[in-house]
């Protein structure tokens, strides 16, 4: 550890994990007694009791009956219970959830009037839909997405300037002076002048003048002039932001295992969101349960207006002929006991859940940030690339990483997971808040901003830190200090670089979602069939369920494949900046770049035995 803060909070981080995992196990132990969450006997929904003997596990299918019950049962239970139908279905809860998609997709009952029950069954008869639906919209569609994701970065090498340019100066002359010259030209043998409207909400209504494409034809061409004056300005700076694109393309074609890292941090983060899910829901239902017997029918009818929901049961126990003059009398879950120790801090409990949860997820890409930084650092300063980069180089900087920097990230981690919990706090007070002063919430904005732009901030400066800590191996305070007055001392490079980056791989992303997207679209719509009958278009009731499931998985996994890719450029430039300041290209300190860096900038590259 290279300071003593590092090593108190790896300590404080290594306590609050095991504080954790001690209190998801103790919400585990006494947590849901109805077995709610886990039906493992038949005190769960009301499971293997009576009539239900031989079907231990439901599911609720008619939650529309919360909204149509009537009023009694939700004036007696506060609102915390509704007389759901249970139907039995002898499935794990992953599958219920794949199982109601696949039957909102692909059943089709034959009875316009079928029953609950018929459309209940209805997946099983519709399986070759289904399995259609599994393996051509999640496995090709998906696949599609890695392989355009994959060539479009290695293709960045040869193409980044081109594409620059595009985005840039051609987008912008083809798409915006070129329309507002052809709308112009359209309107020009109109009659109606600018001078012969009144005010008008309806902005299509100014959108049939010519003076108003005129206008926007000049204020584009004055807007593409400046743009080509500046970027000809800053051509040499230009050159270099692309020249460190190309190069980072050209280090992830060498690396190719850092584009599977994404993969392991997505498992991680999994894994955080399960446990503090499951521990939220185990700390609520940790108290005893309570029942209330009502009357599920209107009061009017017979006597059942005797029953106001304040006497308590045992749905075990519960015998509905004591009450022969109301027959819809029920034993209701009524809320948890809150009167135990654990119940009693509660909110406690909940509120370390929700800090540990934050430091973990934090941890978990602080831990991915630094592991490539090193990786691609190590292929910088390697004299001669790439023979001089080890095969193992990904895995060598992850143990490294876990050996030398845990808690220079657990300290950068803790200061991000700080903030986001005072940002919980005032989105929690302005929701209570909401209503009620205009002052008082004029000030919550406010502040909900300042923290938003302070977090923002505070990521920036902690990617940059782990960058610092994977080449130096210095403390946090130390590696964050270095890494922002170096980035101020070439703002000008660094604004130039972030903005290109990021539109380019804003792009690389659109055009990932959109080739898998109009792909999927064909297919489902039926427009491009397969051979044979395997599969048919006309099996789905809502072909836009699947396109926009195959969209959503592509966009996934472009985004884990540009966040290495984005790392990447801003580790080799970092590591650029260090190469310019350090070095000066003597034989005594040779520069680190590439060739082709050292053409642009003009620096020979010296002879080196």
């Amino acid at each position: 550890f290279r300071s003593c803060t590092d090593l108190i909070c790896c300590i404080l981080f290594l306590a609050v994990i095991a504080g954790y995992m001690v209190m998801g196990v103790l919400a585990w132990l006494f947590g849901d007694p109805r077995h709610v969450l886990f039906p493992r006997n038949s005190t769960g929904m009301f499971c293997g009791v009576g009539m239900n003997r031989d079907q231990p596990r439901m599911i609720y299918v008619d939650i529309l009956k919360c909204a149509t019950t009537t009023k009694v049962m939700a004036a007696a239970l506060g609102g915390t219970q509704c007389p759901t139908t249970q139907v039995r279905l002898r499935l794990t809860r992953l599958f219920a959830v794949v199982w109601w998609l696949l039957w909102t997709v692909a059943c089709q009952p034959t009875n316009t009037n079928a029953s609950q029950s018929e459309c209940l069954a209805c997946p099983y008869h519709a399986s070759a839909a289904l399995q259609q639906f599994a393996a051509c919209c999640v496995c090709s569609g998906l696949t599609l997405a890695l392989l355009v994701s994959v060539v479009f970065l290695l293709l960045l090498r040869y193409l980044a300037i081109v594409l620059v340019w595009i985005l840039m100066v051609g987008l912008l002359v083809v798409g915006g002076i070129w329309h507002c010259y052809s709308e112009y030209y359209h309107f020009s043998t109109s009659k109606l002048k600018f001078g012969d409207l009144s005010f008008n909400t309806n902005i299509s209504v100014y959108l049939q003048v010519k003076e108003t494409w005129l206008a926007f034809l000049i204020i584009l061409c004055v807007w593409e002039s400046i743009l080509i004056l500046v970027l000809s300005c800053l051509r040499r700076r230009l050159s270099v932001a692309v020249a460190l694109m190309e190069e980072s393309s050209r280090v992830v074609g060498y690396l190719m295992s850092t584009l599977l890292y994404p993969l392991f941090t997505f498992v991680l983060l999994v894994v955080c969101v399960a446990y503090w899910g499951m521990t939220s829901l185990y700390l609520v239902t940790s108290g005893a349960p309570l029942y209330r017997v009502v009357s599920l029918s209107d009061p009017s009818v017979d006597k059942c207006s005797l029953i106001n929901g304040s006497e308590t049961c045992k749905p075990q126990t519960f015998n509905s002929s004591a009450y022969p003059y109301c027959p819809s009398v029920r034993c209701i879950f009524f809320r948890y006991d809150d009167t135990g120790l654990f119940q009693q801090n509660l909110v406690y409990l909940q509120v370390f859940n929700i800090f540990a949860f934050l430091w973990c997820v934090n941890f978990v890409i602080a831990l991915g940030q630094c592991t490539l930084a090193g990786t691609f650092a190590s292929y910088y300063w390697a004299f001669s690339k790439p023979t001089e980069i080890s095969p193992f180089a990904l895995s060598q900087c992850f143990i490294r990483t876990l050996q030398y920097h845990v808690g220079s990230l657990a300290f950068g981690a803790l200061l991000l997971t700080c903030f986001q919990l005072v940002r919980l706090v005032l989105e929690y007070l302005n929701h209570k808040t909401r209503g009620k002063s205009a002052c008082g919430r004029f000030l919550f904005n406010c502040l909900r901003c300042c923290f938003w732009c302070l977090e923002y901030f505070l990521k920036i400066l902690n990617r940059n830190a782990y960058i610092m800590i994977a080449i130096y191996g210095e403390s946090f305070c130390v590696s964050a200090k270095n890494a922002y007055s170096l980035l101020m001392r070439h703002i000008g490079r660094v604004v130039l670089l972030d903005r290109v980056t990021d539109m380019l791989i804003f792009f690389g992303k659109l055009l990932v979602v959109a080739i898998v997207g109009v792909l999927a679209f064909f297919f489902f719509s039926g427009q491009i069939r397969l051979p044979g009958d395997t599969f048919q278009a006309e099996m789905l009731n809502y072909y836009w369920v699947p396109i926009l499931t195959v969209m959503a998985g592509a966009y996934l996994i472009a985004q884990g494949f540009f966040s290495v890719y984005s790392m990447c450029v801003d580790t080799l430039f970092l590591c650029f900046l260090e190469d310019l300041e350090r070095n000066d290209g003597t034989m005594q300190k040779p520069y680190y770049m590439s060739r082709n860096l050292m053409r642009i900038l003009r620096k020979p590259k010296p002879n080196v035995m």
